[in-house]
C-alpha cells in the first residue's frame, strides 16, 4: 500500500530537514507542518505565491534526492516491517520466552524515538 504525497513529504522532512537551508525549512514548515496555504506563506514572507511554490518544489526535490542517496526512510520502514513480523512469530511460537519477547519489544521501539 502506498502513502499519499503529503505523508511522504512529511516523512522525508522529518528525516532530512536539518540538511535544508534556514529559508527552505521555513517554507517547508509553514506549508507541511503548520498547514499554511501558499497565499498565507506568500503574505507572511512578503514574496509572490509563485516564489513559494518554486521554493517548495525545489525543497521537496532536494528531500527526495537525499532519500535516494541515503535511504533512511526506506531503511526505517524495512526495520518496522521486520520488527512487526518478528513480533508475530515470537507471540505465536515463543510467547513464554521472556528474554526473546523483551528483545522484540526493544527492536520495535527503536524507530519510535
Amino acid at each position: 500500500m502506498g502513502i499519499d504525497e503529503t505523508t511522504k513529504v512529511n516523512l522525508l522532512y522529518n528525516f532530512y530537514h536539518s540538511l535544508l537551508t534556514k529559508k527552505q525549512n521555513q517554507y517547508m514548515n509553514l506549508y507541511y507542518v503548520e498547514d499554511f496555504s501558499l497565499s498565507e506563506i506568500a503574505e507572511q514572507l512578503e514574496v509572490s505565491r509563485q516564489a513559494v511554490m518554486d521554493n517548495l518544489h525545489r525543497s521537496v526535490s532536494l528531500l527526495e534526492s537525499f532519500e535516494n542517496e541515503i535511504g533512511l526512510v526506506k531503511k526505517t520502514q524495512e526495520i518496522d516491517d521486520i520488527a512487526n513480523q518478528l513480533d508475530q512469530i515470537v507471540l505465536n511460537k515463543y510467547p513464554k520466552d521472556k528474554e526473546l519477547v523483551e528483545l522484540v519489544k526493544r527492536i520495535s521501539k527503536i524507530n519510535e524515538k
